[in-house]
């Protein structure tokens, strides 16, 4: 696979030589631009496009004179083909806005080498933008796609500290308004997007609603109980309601899924 063309973007020119330099120290990645505010980052990715040499990623930081790197991030995600985004911030305010923007990584400086280096991981790798298409063949209706290779991380704040959680650790989702609580093995975090939100960007990681205030991860499902028209499941050992609606959709979905395993 040819190399990485990357756009790293900082007001400040020591960052952006120190991120630059350590950019181009990595063998996976063949070009390094860079750019010292937001404007002239969107010309840079919109020449790339133009001379059909597009870039593959941009590092980037947040707090920037004139465009900063959150309204920035919105604008590339607009593209024919978007670059993946990673935020390189000494601030750790914006990473809902991160996980909004569908961003690859939120790396807050110092930047340490092995960060980076998986950083770097990410965007080489294939995202969601190479995952079937809805109806593609081999599709069965009504059927949940596997688990992407690489699904999207949640931020959430410990203690001041952001950490982020990986779809693969959560048992289920909780709704609490415009907020949603993830249930893991380490305990509930609450963050600030809706179940709905969820609910869509995590089809593809196994997850599917089971009740207005519950989306579950059929992997997590330990049993699905029957009674009197009255459908459970329980999860993580914790018992959750089924609405109606979607009790067959979700025996259904547990059947062809076992089907599938081996």
């Amino acid at each position: 696979m040819a190399g990485l063309r990357v756009l790293a973007v900082d007001d400040e020119a020591p960052a952006l030589d120190d991120l630059a330099f350590w950019l181009r120290a990595d063998p996976r990645i063949e070009e390094v631009a860079v750019a010292r505010d937001g404007a002239a980052a969107l010309r840079q990715v919109d020449r790339a496009l133009a001379e059909r040499r597009p870039i593959d990623a941009v590092f980037l930081d947040i707090r920037m004179p004139g465009l900063d790197g959150v309204v920035l991030g919105r604008l590339l995600a607009q593209f024919a083909r978007p670059p993946r985004i990673v935020y390189v911030t000494a601030y750790d305010d914006h990473a809902v806005d991160a996980f909004e923007i569908k961003a690859a990584d939120y790396l807050l400086k110092p930047v340490r080498p092995e960060r980076l280096a998986e950083a770097i991981r990410r965007v080489s790798g294939p995202g969601e933008r190479a995952a079937a298409e809805p109806g593609s063949a081999g599709s069965e209706p009504g059927a949940v796609p596997p688990p992407s290779p690489d699904p999207e991380l949640v931020p959430v704040e410990l203690a001041g500290v952001t950490r982020f959680v990986a779809p693969a650790d959560v048992w289920y989702v909780e709704a609490h308004g415009d907020y949603a609580r993830l249930h893991t093995p380490s305990g509930g975090h609450l963050v600030r997007i809706p179940l709905a939100a969820l609910e869509e960007r995590w089809r593809g990681a196994g997850f599917v609603r089971v009740h207005r205030s519950h989306l579950v991860a059929l992997r997590h499902i330990e049993e699905l109980r029957l009674d009197s028209g009255r459908c459970t499941v329980r999860v993580g050992g914790t018992e959750l309601p089924v609405s109606r609606r979607h009790t067959r959709e979700l025996r259904d979905l547990l059947v062809r899924n076992a089907r599938r395993t081996p």
